[in-house]
């Protein structure tokens, strides 16, 4: 059969897109992995997965978490990022998109079902969320401002972000936090908000220091998004469930299921894996356990063929 030509130079044609939605940073080492934009935090996984499986990995960018420009970097809306995945899949492959798997953690999760319940990947055969749930993400929501107050806003260096990254619970495995914390954090440009009282020379040079002794700062500022969030996770349970294409939920704890995806789950609407002594970023912290369930899921349902001897 003759290899298919594709819009993007490296993009091999052998294998079902797998299409990961969050944050992210990559190498590009892999003729098997397509990096739009700037790419991390699946950076771990990818390989994992592509040692298990013959598929093609497409880490996506989304808007106002990377290096990606769009007009409107501010509009984080749960419809405008989902539009943005389709059109991504529409300039990757024209009006013929192979078939295509979709694969989010947390809001990255959220943005994937809602880009699959309004078919804007006509191609799409498979579905997969990581560690969100409608009724947990909604009830996090109260403290979530709290919880952002209580984080660093700087750091001095990358190795003290990975270092935070780690003591604070956040990533528990120090192999991924080194990738992943990259393309969370970036190089401040500047600090607000200089006492007025001063002059212009001090408050320079309180800018300049500032800088100098914290030049890290948080890429996203998440505290911005507040408005947003509702949009994210309200009704996601019922419109994970009304997808009808083959689902797959890993989870860090059973105890994260609401009422409407324990019925769900009961009848047999999609399969579930918990993935225990793992935190909220269940894919970093077990990479290999992440993998080894989404490529079990893609031979069972044979979305893809097993590779490298891998026993499913």
């Amino acid at each position: 059969m003759e290899e298919a030509i594709l819009p993007f130079p490296g993009l091999c044609s052998r294998g079902i897109p797998l299409i990961l939605l969050g944050s992210f940073i990559s190498d590009g080492s892999s003729p098997n992995k397509v990096i739009i934009g700037n790419g991390e935090r699946f950076a771990n996984l990818d390989a994992a997965i592509i040692s298990r499986v013959q598929c093609r990995i497409v880490a996506l960018d989304l808007r106002g978490h990377g290096e990606t420009k769009v007009r409107n970097s501010e509009d984080l809306s749960a419809e405008t990022m989902a539009k943005d995945v389709g059109n991504v899949v529409e300039a990757m492959y024209g009006d013929l998109p192979p078939p295509i798997m979709l694969i989010g953690h947390s809001m990255g999760g959220a943005i994937a079902v809602h880009t699959a319940s309004s078919n804007l990947v006509p191609s799409l055969l498979g579905l997969c969320m990581i560690d969100v749930v409608e009724g947990t993400a909604m009830d996090a929501l109260n403290s979530m401002q709290n919880f952002l107050r209580g984080r660093p806003k700087t750091f001095k260096s990358l190795e003290n972000a990975i270092e935070w990254s780690v003591k604070s619970g956040q990533i528990r495995n120090l192999e991924s936090a080194r990738v992943s914390m990259v393309g969370q954090v970036k190089q401040c440009e500047g600090i607000t908000s200089p006492e007025g009282s001063k002059s212009i020379t001090q408050n320079l040079l309180l800018l300049l220091q500032t800088k100098k002794d914290h030049p890290y700062t948080w890429r996203i500022e998440l505290a911005k998004t507040e408005k947003y969030w509702d949009g994210w996770f309200r009704g996601l349970s019922n419109l994970f469930l009304s997808c009808p294409i083959p689902k797959l939920l890993l989870l860090a704890g059973v105890d994260r299921l609401d009422k409407d995806l324990t019925i769900g789950q009961m009848q047999g609407k999609f399969q579930m894996q918990v993935l225990p002594q793992c935190g909220h970023a269940v894919h970093e912290d077990a990479p290999d356990k992440v993998a080894e369930a989404v490529a079990t899921f893609l031979i069972r349902h044979r979305f893809a063929e097993p590779i490298g001897g891998f026993q499913w």
